[in-house]
């Protein structure tokens, strides 16, 4: 059990922010930390290797994911969808505010809620109400591309992961059990 919970960011245009967060939620877990992986813009449908991973096993991290249908290339353009995802993440980060205030985990991970922010599907209010009503124990993680200058600063430690060189550059598409 954590003395202090802190707010942490992984960020930027690199692979590995939802990886380097199920890392820490894996760490958390062995050592006895009850943990919540909330995936925004990542439906049950999306064939995704962390859940499956932990179906699997008997490490005690719940994954629960936004049930609405996304599409990366096309639900920005659909005013409908649109307006259906953020009442949903809306609904979602105000469970989530109760979850942190009452302490049922230990560990928070919002993957892709910066991402969310950053396209104006999620309001800052909402997370900064998480981060402030939580128990002082409960350590945060947020994920996902464009954290600005105001997401930033909530933080305790930020990381930037910074692409250098990636397949996809090259036309190779993402590879089941290395890019999901």
């Amino acid at each position: 059990m954590l003395e202090k919970g802190l707010v942490q960011i992984y960020t930027g245009d690199g692979k590995g922010k939802t990886t380097a967060a199920f890392g820490l939620a894996l760490r958390a877990a062995g050592q006895g930390n009850k943990v919540l992986v909330y995936q925004f813009l990542k439906p049950p449908s999306l064939d995704v290797g962390e859940r499956f991973a932990l179906r699997l096993g008997a490490v005690r991290i719940r994954v629960e994911a936004l049930d609405v249908p996304w599409d990366m290339s096309q639900s920005f353009d659909n005013e409908k969808v649109l307006t259906s995802t953020r009442t949903a993440i809306s609904n979602a980060l105000d469970r989530i505010a109760q979850t942190s205030e009452k302490r049922f985990y230990d560990v928070l991970i919002l993957d892709e809620i910066v991402f969310c922010l950053s396209k104006g599907l999620a309001k800052l209010e909402d997370i900064k109400n998480i981060i402030d009503k939580r128990d002082p124990r409960v350590e945060i993680i947020l994920t996902g591309r464009g954290a600005s200058e105001e997401v930033i600063a909530l933080a305790d430690l930020v990381t930037e992961m910074k692409s250098i060189k990636h397949p996809f550059d090259t036309g190779l598409g993402a590879r089941r059990g290395i890019e999901f």
